[in-house]
Formats: structure tokens, sequence, C-alpha cells
């Protein structure tokens, strides 16, 4: 197996991009490729004495910055490391992908230089969250913000697919996004998914409301990617209010920090499930190979489970399970219409 790697997206590249390779390759039984000028990537680890010669480097001459138009990954950024590292990827030269670059480009390049799985409408971003109990997992984040219901149906399919054979979810339950839990709740884009999700084959459990989803009250929840993305950012922007106010509480004076040591693990651990880091990064469902989105401002620590993530992905055959699912799905719409 080789984990392609793009050694300049986002903020902390190549430093932590090299750092967390590194850690994976000592890891992980598998080989990972360094997508980038590999002149700075040589001198970045010569001065912070990094031994590199374990990974792979692959040349790219640029590198696509996140505020140009995504589709330049195809048309003059064409050789920037993001798609360097996707066509070796579509070339078969590796067989999973992992960037913390731009997150339009990497939905571009996933969609025409990856290519999608056959039948999928449209690729989704699928960040896992924690929750007070077990984490789940959103689609879409993002990438698509006009939807149809049966990209939200398929979704929800890749969805299950991920989290029963990655997080070992027996019969996930998949929800969809609503302003209420009742049936009739929500647009015509909620009310038509319902409908659908009802005679897909995953676990559907009905509507769920945003102040719901921090109990674990879904496996999978599903928007469309203007919500989705909404969500998304409300509760990473929580997660850093609700860190800032505790570690303020337990630092305010000697009878707070005497409280504190009693706590530290405790806040230890809750810090842990918290940490975006900790479950590597994003991936594109949808894609007919594994695509990682890293989050932009990614440490080492996060890039090697980016790369766990890819490793973890391609080895228990998520998307060969997508592609049964949705011929599943297939073979029911066509006896429905018989």
């Amino acid at each position: 197996m080789n984990i392609v790697v793009d050694a300049f997206g986002g903020d902390n590249a190549p430093l932590e991009v090299i750092k967390g390779a590194i850690l994976a390759k000592k890891a992980f039984d598998t080989d990972i490729t360094l997508v980038g000028d590999e002149k700075r990537i040589k001198s970045c680890a010569e001065v912070n004495s990094l031994d590199i010669s374990a990974l792979m480097l692959r040349q790219a001459d640029t590198v696509i910055e996140i505020c140009e138009e995504p589709t330049e990954i195809i048309k003059g950024r064409s050789d920037c490391s993001m798609a360097v590292g996707m066509k070796m990827l579509a070339a078969g030269e590796g067989d999973a992908f992992v960037s913390a670059g731009s997150t339009g480009a990497l939905v571009v390049g996933g969609t025409f230089i990856v290519k999608r799985i056959k039948g999928v409408k449209r690729a989704a971003l699928a960040p896992v969250l924690p929750t007070s109990a077990a984490p789940f997992m959103l689609l879409d984040a993002g990438a698509n913000t006009d939807c149809r219901p049966e990209m939200l149906q398929q979704w929800a399919i890749m969805g299950s697919a991920y989290m029963s054979k990655i997080m070992g979810v027996n019969s996930p339950a998949v929800a969809l996004a609503n302003i209420g839990a009742e049936e009739s709740k929500g647009r015509e884009l909620e009310l038509e998914t319902y409908k659908l999700l009802k005679n897909t084959p995953v676990n559907f459990v009905g509507n769920i409301e945003a102040r719901d989803l921090p109990a674990g009250n879904a496996d999978v929840v599903v928007a469309d990617g203007y919500v989705g993305n909404m969500l998304l950012k409300l509760y990473e922007g929580m997660g850093k209010f609700i860190s800032r106010e505790l570690k303020g509480m337990l630092m305010n004076g000697f009878s707070s920090k005497l409280a504190a040591l009693l706590i530290l693990k405790k806040v230890k651990a809750f810090r842990k499930r918290m940490d975006y880091s900790e479950y590597g990064g994003s991936p594109l469902l949808g894609t007919a190979l594994p695509v990682i989105k890293a989050h932009g401002s990614s440490d080492s620590k996060a890039f090697y489970n980016a790369i766990r993530q890819a490793y973890q992905f391609t080895s228990a055959g998520v998307i060969g399970s997508i592609a049964d699912s949705l011929e599943e799905l297939k073979v029911r719409k066509t006896g429905e219409e018989k």
C-alpha cells in the first residue's frame, strides 16, 4: 500500500506534514509518498534534523493556494502538489490521498481527477465529530450547497458504510438534520429526502435537531452542504468556546487550581474527545479511491491521524461496500418501478 500525501497543503506545511508522515511510517505497514518541491522538503527535513529516508518523494512544481479558484487544479495549477498527488492515485501509483490544502480544489480534483464511484451523483465531505457518547459522521459538510434528495440518500448509504467498516458501529443509526423531529418538518428537500430514506437500505431513525447532535443520538447525520457546513462551524466554535471557558474557570485563583489538579485526568480526557486532530480528517466520500481532507491547521499529530485514517479506509474496503449498497438501492428502485 502507498499513501500519497500533499506535502504543501495546510497552514503548517511542509514541516508538520513531514513529521506526521514519519510517525505514520513507523506505525503502519505502508509506503508513504510526499508530493511537492523535493528540494524544499529535503531542506526542511535537514534543518529540523528529521530523517526522511523511509519516505518516498514525488516532484510537484507549484502549490494551489486557498484563495485561488478550485477549478485551477485542473487548469493553470495542474502541476501543483495536490493535482500531482491525485493523478498518482488515479494512475494506480497510490492507494489513498491526504491533503490539508484547499477544500474546494480537493473536491474538484476528487471529482474530475480521481473520479467518482459509478452511480454516485456528488462526493460529500464527511467529518467525524465527537459527542457525549460515540462520535458521529456529518455529511455533506460543505462540498455541495445545492442538493437534491437523491444525493442525501446516497450520502446516507456512504456514511453508514464508513461508520460500520471504520468505526465498528453495528447497523449505524442514520438521521436527517432538520428543524424538528416530526416527519412533516422542513423544506421540500428535507420532506422528499425523508420519504426516500424510509425506503433506503440503512437504519434510518428519522429527523434530528441540531441541539440533539452532541448527545450522540445518531451515528450518521445527513444534510445539504449549506446546512452541514453551518453545523460543522458551530460545532467547532462551541468546542473551542467550552475549552476556553473551562480553562478560565479552572485557572482562576488558588482554590480553582487546586480543584483542577483533582480532576486533571477527566479534563484531559474531555479535551482529547473534543480534539479534531484525534479523528484525522474528513473523507471525501463518493470518490472511486480514498481521499482524505485534513484540517487546514493540522499539526504533526493530525497529519499522523489523517494518514492512519487513509490506511484504515483502504484496508477496510469501504468503497467496495458503498458500491454494493448503491447497487442494492438501484435493484430496489427497479423492483419498485416494476
